[in-house]
């Protein structure tokens, strides 16, 4: 057997659904009773491959010919082009359940398009459960919103707005990458799926699994001979930081093994090849003349490109929220610089130092973020409510449904845009500006 072959049948091992089924068994989830047949027949499936590789756990009936791995079993049409299943539908079907008891969690948040609610299913390691839970929100919009401008107000604007940079960039080549190859995830049974929050959205590389690779090694990488710490909680912090995210999208029933290693590698691999130019970047930002008419135009077109790779999902609207904040952040960035609000020190007094935590310190901290935090939502909210309306006045779409009115890209691409651009440029203009009017910069 050639080495492509063996790196196929390898591929499709990885892929299967009853690894990460297997996987969510170890850690102490389990399916409802009603599934315990599905599970009997998934165990039997578990044997060794051989020859085809995508040959993974078919049914009796299935159709034969080529399917990208992780399709068979999936509930999900193909698209005619045998290219994988459609976007904006769930993958896989939750069984129903009776009575949930004390001992059963279920999804942790809705579908935002199709309004899934998930599956309960039993947990009996419950600190793992949190543990993992935790560890799949370090990849979802509360903590970037938490994130980023605790970093911009707090500690370093220059590391926040570069790890903003690296987090744009390769979010968005990413989800570009997801419509590209348009795998679905695992199938449901014989995975629980504890998360179905994204499970409209291809599988195919892990964006989590990329957020949670790039952002700490990105972050050692910015902060290393710009502030005085031993190396060695860099070296803890970036598997303790990926391994937790990682192994959490598994637990969660989201995505396979291979998805999780593709999106390591493809981070790896984006940080070496545009890592060297995020200070040009950083820099171009903040002195260009015309940077912010080149940021928005730049950012807008590439959001109008990921729009027309494939039908519309929450993947759609992530691209664009993704494109919006990085957008504003380099904008408001840019007038920050223009006006003297944001200078950043002299390279001569590097290396920074930890300074000592006082009352007053901690407590301006504090002030910081609950007044800045306070301002970034209501400005999200305002926009929000501006945005739809009139994306939908504009091209004559009825927004009495607001959840249909935004799968169309005239609505949804001007509105999380728009948006989120103003939470952006609120992070880094807005709001040290309040700081600085108050006195707590």
């Amino acid at each position: 057997m050639s080495l492509r072959q063996h790196l196929a049948q390898l591929a499709a091992c990885l892929q299967e659904p009853q690894k990460v089924a297997r996987f969510q068994r170890l850690c102490g989830v389990e399916a409802p009773p009603n599934r315990s047949a599905d599970r009997r027949e998934d165990e039997k499936v578990e044997a060794p491959l051989a020859g085809d590789p995508r040959r993974r756990g078919r049914q009796s009936g299935a159709t034969e010919g080529p399917q990208p791995p992780g399709s068979d079993r999936n509930q999900c049409s193909v698209k005619p082009d045998g290219s994988g299943a459609p976007n904006g539908v769930r993958n896989g079907l939750a069984a129903e359940l009776g009575p949930a008891s004390s001992q059963r969690a279920g999804s942790l948040r809705r579908n935002s398009l199709t309004g899934e609610e998930g599956e309960l299913a039993r947990v009996s390691n419950w600190p793992l459960y949190y543990l993992f839970c935790f560890g799949t929100e370090l990849g979802n919009e509360l903590f970037y919103i938490m994130f980023f401008p605790f970093w911009i107000w707090n500690v370093d604007p220059l590391v926040g707005r570069r790890l903003v940079i690296i987090w744009v960039l390769v979010m968005y080549l990413g989800q570009c990458t997801k419509d590209i190859i348009r795998w679905p995830r695992p199938s449901s049974p014989p995975v629980v799926k504890l998360e179905v929050f994204y499970n409209s959205e291809y599988s195919m590389p892990s964006t989590h699994a990329m957020s949670g690779t790039a952002i700490p090694i990105a972050m050692v990488l910015l902060t290393y001979g710009r502030w005085q710490y031993p190396p060695i909680y860099g070296l803890i912090l970036i598997p303790c930081w990926c391994s937790l995210v990682c192994l959490s999208r598994i637990y969660m029933g989201m995505h396979s093994i291979l998805d999780i290693i593709a999106g390591f590698l493809y981070t790896i691999l984006i940080l070496a090849v545009f890592y060297p130019f995020v200070d040009l970047i950083d820099n171009f930002n903040q002195t260009h003349k015309y940077a912010p008419l080149i940021i928005i135009g730049l950012h807008l077109a590439l959001g109008i490109f990921s729009f027309t790779l494939d039908t519309w999902s929450t993947s759609r609207g992530d691209t664009a929220e993704i494109l919006g904040s990085g957008a504003g952040i380099a904008c408001g960035s840019h007038v920050a610089y223009s006006v003297g609000l944001l200078l950043d020190p002299s390279l001569e007094i590097l290396p920074f130092t930890r300074p000592p935590i006082t009352v007053t310190l901690f407590g301006k901290a504090i002030l910081r973020i609950l007044i800045g935090m306070i301002f970034v939502l209501i400005v999200r909210d305002i926009m929000k409510k501006i945005t739809i309306p009139l994306a939908c006045k504009i091209f004559n779409i009825p927004c009495d449904d607001i959840r249909k009115a935004r799968q169309h890209m005239e609505v949804e691409l001007p509105y999380r845009y728009i948006t989120y651009g103003m939470v952006g440029f609120s992070i880094t203009f807005l709001v040290p500006y309040i700081f600085f009017f108050i006195g707590i910069s």
